[in-house]
């Protein structure tokens, strides 16, 4: 049981650190929105192409607005994910322990 355990463990460990990278890079990409980006920056349509998967099925579901809040959102999201999700699973390996 617990091999189970230390992987149950080892998942929550990796998704907190996804969950933690999606956080920064979507604060990086609101951030960088603000001062009008070279859309033909690496760096950029890096940023874009990994947040934009997350970012625009919650813009769907927004009514149109002046303002982007899909960050704000997913931030939301990230968070609850965070202590739901990954301190549940941390439990869940330590009980199977």
């Amino acid at each position: 049981m617990f091999v189970l355990a230390n992987f149950v463990e080892a998942l929550a460990s990796v998704v907190g650190i996804l969950l933690t990278i999606m956080y920064w890079l979507i604060l990086i990409r609101a951030l960088i929105s603000w001062v009008n980006p070279d859309p033909f920056n690496p760096i950029v349509q890096f940023l874009m192409r990994v947040t934009e998967p997350i970012l625009e099925p919650i813009r769907r579901l927004l009514p149109p607005l002046p303002l982007d809040i899909s960050p704000i959102i997913a931030f939301f999201i990230i968070i609850f994910l965070q202590r739901f999700l990954v301190s549940s699973l941390y439990d869940l390996a330590s009980r199977l322990q």
